[in-house]
């Protein structure tokens, strides 16, 4: 399953990077995605729940994004770097159906897949403000 939600999770990305980035229908983006790579069942739902989650909130999570990483205005963050904190930020503060450590290894594992050189520390680094802010919130 582990393997299959990593997968999920890289295709919900790559469904919000191709949304930001050309401004693609939501529903038709994630509907070709999953069926180029061959995602069904529950791991599909992830995807489509995730999606719609991040677009729906866009504007509250890059408020957290601004809040966490004031020295850069998201516009100006780089794309795939951008969503990917959209995408874990939404699982940690939000969704909370992942544990939060779960929420940061994956997110900074997308970045070493997909973001530049400097992506997976700065990623981390943002996502660990956010998780202080959450453990707050909880207690």
């Amino acid at each position: 399953m582990a393997g299959g939600r990593r997968k999920a999770r890289s295709v919900a990305l790559q469904s919000l990077y191709e949304i930001d980035s050309v401004g693609h229908d939501p529903e038709t983006t994630v509907d070709r995605l999953l069926e180029e790579e061959k995602i069904k069942g529950e791991n599909a739902e992830f995807v489509r729940e995730t999606v719609r989650g991040v677009v729906r909130y866009r504007e509250k999570l890059d408020a957290h994004i601004q809040r966490f990483a004031p020295a850069w205005p998201v516009a100006q963050i780089a794309i795939i770097d951008r969503n990917i904190l959209r995408l874990a930020i939404y699982e940690i503060l939000l969704d909370n159906k992942i544990p939060m450590k779960v929420a940061i290894n994956e997110a900074v594992e997308l970045a070493k897949s997909f973001g530049g050189d400097s992506s997976p520390r700065f990623i981390n680094g943002v996502l660990g403000a956010v998780s202080a802010l959450a453990n707050r919130e909880k207690t």
